[in-house]
C-alpha cells in the first residue's frame, strides 16, 4: 500500500479533486478493493465506513428507452432499496445500470466509481446512513484506490441529496 496524495488516483478523479480544491490521501492497494468488504479489509475499517457509488437508471415513460442515470451513495454494509429510490425520484421505474451505462455516465468501471468527478452530471442521492460515521472511504477511480473524507463533505462535493434509500432490516 502507498499514500501519495492524489498520485495514485485515476487521472480524471485527481483532476476533479484539484478542481474542488480537495487534498486527500489516496491509498493504493496491491489487491483489488472492488467490493466494500475487500476495501474494509484492506483499510482496516468497518464495512459500513465504505461508500458504495452505485448507478441506477430511472424512467418516467417508456422503459425500453434509455433511462436517466442516477448515482446512489450508500454505506458498504447496506443494500439499496430500489423501490425507495423510485419513490424518491418520482419515477415510473428504476433498475440497476449495466456496466456500459456505468462507464458512459461516470467514466469509471464498476468497482472503482468515485462519488464525484464523473463524466456526466447526474442526480446523486446519498443515504442518510453515511452520516453515522466520522470518516468514510470511497473509490478514487480505480478498483485499487480509495480515499477518506468526512461524509458531510463527500455528500456536498457529490452534490447529493440526503435521503433514506437503504433496505430496512427486520
Amino acid at each position: 500500500m502507498s499514500t501519495h496524495d492524489t498520485a495514485d488516483a485515476h487521472p480524471r478523479f485527481a483532476d476533479a479533486l484539484r478542481a474542488l480544491g480537495l487534498t486527500v490521501p489516496v491509498r493504493r492497494f496491491p489487491d483489488a478493493t472492488r467490493t466494500a468488504q475487500q476495501a474494509a479489509d484492506a483499510i482496516g475499517c468497518e464495512v459500513a465506513e465504505i461508500v458504495k457509488s452505485l448507478v441506477f437508471e430511472a424512467w418516467n415513460t417508456d422503459p425500453d428507452a434509455a433511462g436517466e442515470p442516477v448515482v446512489v451513495l450508500v454505506d458498504g454494509s447496506s443494500r439499496v432499496d430500489v423501490e425507495r429510490v423510485r419513490q424518491e425520484l418520482g419515477a415510473a421505474a428504476v433498475k440497476r445500470a449495466g456496466a456500459d451505462t456505468v462507464r458512459a455516465t461516470t467514466g469509471y468501471a464498476i468497482g472503482g466509481v468515485p462519488p464525484f468527478g464523473h463524466l456526466t452530471r447526474s442526480r446523486v442521492l446519498a443515504d442518510r446512513g453515511l452520516l453515522d460515521h466520522a470518516v468514510v472511504w470511497a473509490a478514487a477511480g480505480t478498483p485499487h484506490t480509495v480515499f477518506p473524507l468526512d461524509p458531510q463533505a463527500l455528500i456536498a462535493h457529490a452534490g447529493a441529496t440526503v435521503v433514506d434509500v437503504r433496505e430496512r432490516t427486520a
